[in-house]
C-alpha cells in the first residue's frame, strides 16, 4: 500500500424536496460503479465549471428539469475516501424547479420521506447525509 495522495474528485448533488417534504433519490443503473445503490442526483464538476452550474447541468441531463441557481441552497457536504480517489460532494437543497422529473439516466427514482431514507442502500459518501436531511426536514 502506498501513501501517495489520492486525487480529489468534486461531485455536486441535490436533495430535491417536494411540497410533501419528500426527497428524491435515484437508483444507479447496471453497468455503472455502485450499480443498484440509491443516491442523490448530481454529478461531476468539469474543469473550470462552478459547482452550481454543474448541478444545474446535471439535473437537466439526468432528470429533465430546469433549476435556477437562486433555488440551490448549500446545505452540507460529504468527504469520503474511495480506493482510487477522494470524493468531495457538496449537497444542495432545492425546493423549486420547472419541468417533470423523469429518470433519463437512472434505473429508478423514488420520492422518500427523510426518516425512510435509511431503508434504501446508498453509496458510502451519500449515506451520512441522510441524518442531516432527517434532522432538517
Amino acid at each position: 500500500m502506498t501513501d501517495a495522495p489520492l486525487p480529489v474528485v468534486l461531485v455536486v448533488a441535490a436533495a430535491l424536496v417536494d411540497v410533501d417534504g419528500r426527497v428524491l433519490i435515484a437508483k444507479r443503473p447496471e453497468g455503472k460503479a455502485l450499480a443498484g445503490l440509491w443516491e442523490f442526483p448530481g454529478g461531476k464538476v468539469e474543469p473550470g465549471e462552478r459547482p452550481e452550474a454543474a448541478l444545474i447541468r446535471e439535473l437537466n441531463e439526468e432528470l429533465g428539469i430546469d433549476v435556477q441557481e437562486a433555488c440551490l441552497a448549500p446545505f452540507v457536504f460529504a468527504s469520503h475516501a474511495y480506493e482510487s480517489f477522494h470524493l468531495l460532494m457538496p449537497l444542495y437543497l432545492c425546493r423549486r424547479w420547472s419541468g417533470l422529473v423523469v429518470a433519463r439516466e437512472h434505473a429508478a427514482l423514488a420520492w422518500v420521506r427523510p426518516n425512510a431514507l435509511t431503508d434504501y442502500p446508498m453509496p458510502p459518501a451519500d449515506a451520512p447525509l441522510v441524518a442531516w436531511l432527517r434532522d432538517l426536514l
